[in-house]
């Protein structure tokens, strides 16, 4: 008979009989604060790329000012939709898979960046998972 061997991470161990649920919800919360604040501070500093060029023209005629203004506000909303995944996790990660699929309609409408535009489409899925946790989250608690 093989003994059962637990490969929780510390972090996880912490949480009082924590479930896989627990740190799925966990683990996509963190980046789903993590990576907008990243992005959109990022948006300041350019530093990752040149976020300028992800505009399509359409959007850009459409908003005010410049494709670089656009651009930063675009940052000033994922700061307060990381935010606001941090606070409130269940409407957060659904405000975040909407924006993502406004980025993904936008990179689909330039007719490139289709890449991008898959990756994204899987970051607005799991998006979608840590709403469903959430919710499910809050249902168990009330």
């Amino acid at each position: 008979m093989t003994s059962h061997t637990s490969t929780t991470s510390t972090t996880t161990k912490s949480l009082p009989g924590a479930s896989g649920a627990d740190r799925a919800f966990f683990l996509l919360r963190t980046v789903f604060v993590i990576a907008p604040i990243a992005f959109g501070l990022d948006k300041f500093a350019d530093v990752l790329t040149e976020w300028d060029r992800y505009l399509a023209p359409w959007i850009n005629d459409i908003v005010p000012g410049s494709a670089h203004q656009a651009m930063l506000a675009v940052g000033v909303i994922e700061i307060v939709a990381g935010i606001v995944v941090a606070v409130i996790p269940r409407y957060g990660a659904l405000l975040v898979a909407a924006w993502l699929a406004g980025i993904i309609i936008n990179l689909v409408s330039m007719g490139q960046f289709y890449d991008v535009a898959l990756r994204d489409f899987g970051l607005l899925v799991g998006a979608l998972a840590l709403a469903a946790l959430a919710f499910d989250r809050d249902r168990h608690t009330a």
